[in-house]
C-alpha cells in the first residue's frame, strides 16, 4: 500500500510543472518520505515531458484517437532512514519513453492546456 501512495504522489509531481516539458526525458525529484515517525527527502527520478502525437481530422464519438504517453521503466529502491529498521520502498524511473496509453493502468483522458 506504501508503494501505491508514494508512486501517486511522485506522479504527481510529474505533472505539475508550470511550463511544459517537450520530450519524454528522466526528471529529478525530491520525495518526503516518513517512518518511525522519522521523516526525511529522498532523491529518485521520473519521466515527463511530451510525446509526438498527431490528432485525426475527424473525431469519432465511438472511438477516441489514441495516445502517447511518456513512461518509465520502473524499478522499486529500498532506504532506511536513520536507524529506523523499517525500511521505506519507493519507485525510480531507470529509462523512459513513449508509449500507446494503457488505459488499464492509466487515465488516458486528453489534457487541454497551454505552455506558458
Amino acid at each position: 500500500m506504501m508503494q501505491l501512495v508514494v508512486m501517486a504522489t511522485l506522479l504527481g509531481l510529474a505533472g505539475a510543472s508550470k511550463h511544459c516539458n517537450l520530450g519524454c526525458s528522466l526528471k529529478n525529484f525530491k520525495l518526503q518520505v516518513t517512518s518511525c515517525n522519522k521523516t526525511a527527502i529522498i532523491n529518485t527520478t521520473s519521466c515527463a515531458g511530451q510525446c509526438y502525437q498527431e490528432d485525426p481530422v475527424y473525431y469519432s464519438p465511438k472511438e477516441q484517437p489514441k495516445q502517447n504517453i511518456c513512461t518509465a521503466k520502473w524499478v522499486y529502491e529500498k532506504k532506511n532512514i536513520g536507524n529506523c529498521p523499517i525500511g521505506v520502498t519507493y519507485p525510480v524511473a531507470k529509462s523512459c519513453h513513449c508509449t500507446l496509453c494503457n488505459e488499464v493502468e492509466t487515465d488516458c483522458d486528453r489534457l487541454n492546456r497551454t505552455c506558458s
